[in-house]
């Protein structure tokens, strides 16, 4: 029986650079683009980067990441400051290591985007120290893509569990309402912001607090609008901008309909 072919491997093949297992990239500040032949995992360090991967795009700062599998058009940039993001570059699958296969392909299965818990971004972050002391030290490298990959595939799999039980970080919302209240903020944003989809987000928010996301923000707005009007300094008009409403109007109709009084008799009565 003639023996099974082994793959040819040609000159510019044997050529091309690996890349290391593990690597540390300050991301450029405008958009970039490619693809490649082997699975990537990306883990946001510092700054805020902008990746879209097959069409879905999301961001990714310190304690979040994305995979990137192999053959996937992916493009990325840094959004905010110096964005600094850590690397693991997987070996291209194979059947002579059965162990490294079953691992790729669990992480084909994972969500694009993901969060990592507190403990495993401090391991994390001690791992990159020693990673930055020892920048050309390959063996470094590799016991680094091992240990973060094994850390991963547990979280990863915790993660999926919290999902599953209709949970999300509710804490994570509150900050992006906050830091985009003057802003609108569509329930896509939203469900961005904690790595869901949008319709899912929806159905778990209204579930979980009673209320659908519109009117959560909306009460987040009415609520930043009275600490406004309390402070004294401020028009109504102005108070309407930066809580994010289109034009005084829109604003007094929503304050006055959820409060069941018009925001300058509001102003009148803490006066």
């Amino acid at each position: 029986m003639t023996p099974p072919l082994k793959p040819l491997i040609t000159p510019e093949a044997a050529n091309v650079r690996r890349p290391k297992p593990a690597e540390l990239v300050t991301l450029p500040s405008y958009m970039d683009c490619h693809d490649h032949s082997y699975t990537q995992i990306v883990i946001g360090l510092k700054g805020q980067a902008e990746f879209e991967v097959n069409g879905y795009g999301n961001f990714v700062g310190p304690g979040q990441g994305c995979v990137v599998t192999s053959g996937s058009g992916h493009a990325f940039g840094g959004v905010v400051d110096q964005s600094d993001i850590l690397v693991l570059n997987m070996p291209v699958a194979s059947d002579d290591d059965p162990l490294m296969l079953k691992k790729l392909n669990e992480l084909n299965r994972q969500d694009t985007y993901f969060q990592l818990d507190g403990q495993i971004q401090k391991l994390i972050q001690m791992l990159v120290a020693e990673m930055q002391s020892s920048p050309e030290d390959l063996l470094l490298s590799r016991a680094c893509n091992d240990t973060v990959i094994a850390l991963l595939h547990r979280h990863m799999s915790a993660f999926e569990t919290l999902r599953k039980e209709s949970r999300f970080d509710l804490d994570a919302i509150d900050r992006y309402i906050e830091q985009n209240l003057s802003h609108k903020i569509s329930v896509a944003q939203l469900a961005g912001s904690v790595f869901l989809g949008e319709s899912q987000f929806h159905n778990l928010f209204k579930e979980q607090m009673g209320i659908t996301p519109h009117q959560y923000v909306l009460g987040k707005r009415i609520d930043m609008a009275k600490q406004l009007i309390a402070q004294g300094n401020l028009s109504l008009g102005q108070v309407a901008e930066l809580t994010g409403f289109s034009g005084q109007s829109t604003f007094t109709h929503t304050f006055s309909r959820l409060q069941g009084i018009s925001p300058s008799a509001y102003k009148k009565r803490i006066g």
